[in-house]
């Protein structure tokens, strides 16, 4: 059985800085596709970050230069560092791994940024 657990949100000022991280199990991990979305009080799921094992990462346009994703092959975590946050980051962010072509989701964890 495969498990997504998300970690580390919470509140801060705009331009503060937050880490996600995400934990998996029952995959083998260094075969996964692991990524981040976020969906923002009435708006869609959007995609955040991904990053494959020996890939390039991806980014959405509007967090390109202030988020960064990474991943500990080890711990079978992803994690997601955010500097300059925004009022407009501000969203339940999921974490997803993608294992054989099947897509597992976290549970989400919010992010809020207000002053």
């Amino acid at each position: 059985q495969v498990h997504v657990v998300e970690s580390g949100g919470g509140s801060v000022q705009p331009g503060g800085s937050l880490s996600l991280s995400c934990t998996t199990s029952g995959t083998a991990f260094s075969l996964d596709l692991m990524a981040w979305y976020r969906q923002a009080p009435g708006k869609q799921r959007e995609f955040v970050a991904s990053l494959a094992s020996g890939r390039y990462a991806r980014y959405a346009d509007s967090v390109k230069g202030r988020f960064t994703i990474s991943r500990d092959s080890a711990k079978k975590m992803v994690h997601l560092e955010m500097n300059s946050l925004e009022p407009e980051d501000t969203a339940v962010y999921y974490c997803k791994s993608t294992t054989s072509g099947v897509d597992y989701w976290g549970s989400g964890i919010l992010v809020t940024v207000s002053s």
